[in-house]
């Protein structure tokens, strides 16, 4: 089964990466939510992200962080290995694309919801 990281979830019920989680998790579909702050994500627990935790066979990252707060991370995502990342409407980040294409992982610009809501994911 591919899993999928959701960097930057939330149990903010408000939040586009909470939503997407809820769709993952009614799909039955693997995910793996990792963020700052702690809790359960439709009964996966929010991994931290400062401790950089190893998720082994990443199919995709799919990103909620704006591309502020995404600097300190690159180094991160790229060892997860994904196949792809898909960077949701308002993190679009042109370098680190580049440096995620440098590295053999396909990028898209592209809304997580539309794709799962769609059957593209």
């Amino acid at each position: 089964m591919k899993k999928t990281v959701i960097i930057g979830a939330s149990t903010n019920s408000s939040r586009y990466a909470y939503l997407a989680a809820g769709m993952f998790a009614e799909r039955d579909l693997s995910f793996v939510p990792v963020g700052i702050k702690t809790g359960v994500l439709f009964g996966n627990d929010i991994l931290n992200i400062k401790q950089k935790p190893e998720i082994k066979d990443v199919d995709t990252v799919t990103l909620y962080l704006g591309p502020q707060n995404q600097t300190e991370w690159y180094d991160y995502i790229i060892s997860l290995k994904p196949k792809r990342i898909i960077f949701n409407p308002g993190t679009e980040n042109r370098v680190f694309e580049k440096l995620a294409n440098d590295n053999g992982i396909e990028t898209l610009e592209a809304c997580t919801l539309v794709l799962l809501s769609t059957g593209q994911y």
